[in-house]
């Protein structure tokens, strides 16, 4: 499974969208491009993002018209934004960027130092909120498994009942098996120690000598 998170980098112009992957290099994460606001919307439909740098003056559809529809959208409305804007911006561009929901604005050209630390803080927050996730389902999934052991243990169907569930059980045990992180090792692995004297009980089998 790839755990790097993707940045989208939003501009009409070649060479800013090189100058962005040279200093957001060396983050080691996914960049990927869009040449307008149109081409943002759709990268966003098909992938997460774990932030968008958005320049502001492009052909077409603008950037505070497509922080807009980004916060439209109940996918991408907790989606950070920063905007980008040449140093002798319109003043006024600050608060429109940020009544459109942008979380931040950087200016051309770039610091790079400064570039890549607001957006690794991004890609931190992603990171964690993405694992955080991913423990919440499995710790789901595990929750379930035992309902379903509980279940054989105590409603004690035929044998050919049980051990069709009990097979259910263990293939939803191996899947989630393959995604446990190292902290949960340990809980995990008793469920399958649970789920193994359980099949040797169903076959009429002696548990192993402790």
């Amino acid at each position: 499974m790839d755990d790097k998170a993707k940045i989208l980098l939003v501009d009409d112009r070649e060479e800013n969208l090189i100058a962005l992957e040279a200093i957001l290099s060396s983050l080691d994460q996914d960049l990927v491009r869009a040449r307008s606001g149109e081409d943002a919307l759709k990268a966003l439909l098909t992938d997460e993002y774990a932030v968008i740098l958005l320049d502001v003056v492009m052909p077409g559809m603008d950037g505070f018209e497509t922080a807009r529809d980004i916060k439209r959208r109940k996918k991408t409305r907790d989606l950070p934004i920063i905007f980008l804007t040449a140093v002798n911006s319109d003043p006024d561009y600050a608060f429109r960027g940020y009544a459109a929901g942008a979380v931040d604005f950087i200016s051309k050209p770039f610091d790079p130092w400064v570039l890549r630390a607001k957006v690794s803080v991004f890609v931190e927050l992603h990171t964690k909120n993405k694992q955080l996730q991913d423990q919440t389902a499995l710790l789901r999934e595990q929750a379930a498994l035992l309902r379903e052991q509980s279940a054989l243990l105590n409603e004690r169907p035929d044998g050919d009942t049980a051990r069709d569930r009990l097979r259910a059980v263990e293939e939803q045990a191996e899947a989630v098996g393959k995604h446990v992180p190292p902290a949960r090792r340990d809980e995990f692995d008793e469920l399958a120690r649970r789920l193994a004297d359980l099949r040797r009980a169903l076959e009429g089998e002696e548990p192993p000598a402790s």
